[in-house]
């Protein structure tokens, strides 16, 4: 039986596409518009814009003054611990995306780095692992998609989740069943702890943007096409880099 969360994502993936099916805007006949048309891979963009409209309205009176709050309430020093919390409780979604790609040594690595932080970084609090030769590099399922040669499908802008592509969405609900908080038992508090954790989270991560999105919105000739192109060549990078990651499976450390 499906995870609940999974389950969640698996129908709002198919409403998504039912939704989609008929919004996918005709290539346009012009050779430069057409070769600027396939660069930007994003066929749904009437669609999306809108979706970035309504995010943006969202973000504007919610998230954004929470964050700011949460900036002026707390020291640069906690929310960074808090964010390493955050990071570490994900380590394990990292690992087993190393795992699906085939790297053992970035596996190795994300194993160590939670066991490190885990118990001498207080639960992540402290990164401690990063100066024990550990640091941290990222992965999820999206990406894990990518080193197996799944094209990333047409550019997705989804509510108040921001840029990602059908590749990147499928790997979110993947990443969901990967998460072992996702499966803590009722009592002891890890319920309260589970939902803690994603809320921190969410408002902590927006935090870490607030000048870089302000900015953008403010200087920016076309900020949704800038989100865009950016988003495209992280992921782009970001996969490139762990296809390209050939270091030996032994740690330093071994030799």
């Amino acid at each position: 039986m499906l995870h609940p969360r999974i389950a969640s994502v698996a129908a709002g993936a198919g409403m998504l596409a039912l939704a989609l099916a008929g919004c996918a805007a005709p290539p346009p006949k012009d050779p430069e518009a057409l070769a600027e048309y396939r660069e930007a891979n994003d066929p749904y963009e009437p669609l999306n814009r809108k979706m970035y409209g309504v995010s943006m309205t969202l973000d504007k009176y919610t998230l954004r003054p929470v964050a700011k709050a949460w900036v002026w309430a707390l020291p640069y020093r906690v929310r960074q611990s808090l964010g390493g919390l955050v990071q570490t409780m994900g380590e394990p979604v990292v690992f087993f995306n190393d795992v699906g790609a085939g790297k053992p040594r970035r596996a190795g690595d994300a194993f160590v780095r939670w066991c490190i932080n885990m118990v001498a970084g207080v639960g992540g609090l402290f990164d401690v692992a990063k100066y024990a030769g550990y640091p941290h590099h990222d992965n999820d399922a999206g990406l894990t998609l990518a080193t197996w040669g799944v094209p990333s499908g047409p550019y997705l802008f989804l509510p108040m989740m921001g840029p990602s592509s059908f590749r990147d969405a499928t790997g979110y609900g993947i990443d969901i069943g990967l998460q072992p908080l996702n499966y803590v038992p009722r009592g002891y508090g890890l319920l309260t702890f589970n939902w803690a954790y994603n809320i921190v989270g969410t408002i902590n991560g927006r935090a870490d943007h607030l000048d870089e999105l302000d900015q953008l919105q403010r200087d920016a000739l076309d900020p949704y096409a800038t989100i865009r192109s950016a988003y495209q060549q992280q992921r782009k990078a970001q996969a490139e880099a762990i296809r390209n990651d050939h270091r030996a499976t032994v740690p330093d450390w071994y030799n």
